[in-house]
């Protein structure tokens, strides 16, 4: 898939890359960059049945920790359902007509407003575009971005969707405003933490970079596997919050550290002699048989002998090192 960088997308995706974050559902000033594409094709909006949108698309990672993982959103959906109630649906959503279902559309971003039309029995007013699947991710990413104040893990999260969608570094960059380094931070985490573990942790709204890289560095260094961490975050208290179960996996971790398996060494130094070495111990076996048979016989007379004489010249040179 070819790159694209911010400049090359739709007029939508630029518009709201430019525009800054409002209240949900206050409606906006009509010189709000935010409505430059509506404005421009106001036949666009219409009032469809929500029961003819359909969830488009990947898994939008963005999406999940904005709204699965957010501790407050029962509380501030429940706000926004109120607020379309009371005074109607002020932000169109925004869809695109289904490729594979004649009459119906796909959602490409304003999820929560089309689950509380949805509820509400109302239809939901959409603002109906032609885009492409890449514009269309980026675009509703760059939404939820202006709508709420993500946090490091969900910036990082975002930054690996939009590269995974074919995207450069440079459209990263310019849609979460960051600099080559701060770009990097991001990608450390995204690179050393599994998935599984961070969709486990949750977006950790108050927990900053360097909780992140400090689990990232656990990770790196070999001291935390997967299988490790979500074991600990299974165990965890599940009344926690995601802040509390970055900060207790981190110390966990620390505290007790994580043992990864070491496979056995196996050398043979001769034929018919073996030396194992193992996690816990280091064992050596000589065949009593064939053209080994006198030299294990010899061996087994002098090995204690041998080993003394060993130990000892250990003892001294570790003496000398210590001086």
């Amino acid at each position: 898939m070819a790159r694209k960088t911010l400049r090359d997308m739709s007029g939508i995706a630029n518009t709201i890359a430019r525009s800054s974050s409002s209240s949900p559902e206050k409606a906006p000033k009509t010189s709000a960059p935010a409505l430059g594409a509506l404005q421009g094709s106001l036949t666009s909006i219409r009032e469809i049945d929500p029961n003819l949108i359909d969830d488009w698309g990947p898994k939008d990672r963005l999406d999940e920790f904005t709204t699965v993982n957010s501790e407050d959103d029962g509380e501030g959906f429940e706000t926004l359902k109120n607020s379309i109630r009371e005074g109607g649906q002020q932000v169109p959503i925004l869809v695109r007509r289904s490729k594979s279902a004649e009459g119906r559309f796909e959602s490409i971003y304003g999820r929560r407003r089309l689950r509380a039309c949805r509820e509400l029995g109302i239809k939901v007013r959409a603002n109906v575009q032609d885009v492409d699947d890449a514009t269309a991710l980026l675009a509703k990413g760059l939404e939820n971005a202006a709508r709420r104040n993500l946090s490091f893990y969900e910036k990082a999260r975002f930054a690996e969707a939009i590269q995974a969608a074919g995207h450069d570094s440079t459209t990263v960059r310019q849609v979460l405003n960051l600099s080559a380094s701060g770009h990097s931070h991001l990608t450390k985490v995204t690179q050393n933490i599994p998935t599984k573990v961070g969709d486990l942790i949750g977006a950790a709204p108050k927990s900053g970079r360097p909780r992140w890289t400090d689990l990232a560095d656990l990770f790196l260094e070999g001291k935390l596997t997967e299988k490790i961490a979500l074991e600990l975050l299974t165990a965890f208290n599940a009344a926690l919050t995601s802040d509390e179960r970055l900060e207790a996996l981190v110390k966990e971790a620390r505290k007790r550290g994580a043992k990864a398996p070491v496979s056995p060494r196996e050398i043979t130094p001769m034929e018919g002699v073996v030396i194992k070495s193992g996690r816990g111990s280091l064992s050596l076996s000589v065949k009593k048989s064939g053209g080994n048979a006198e030299f294990a016989n010899w061996l087994e007379g002098n090995l204690a002998e041998i080993i003394k004489k060993s130990f000892a010249e250990f003892t001294n040179v570790t003496s000398e090192d210590d001086n």
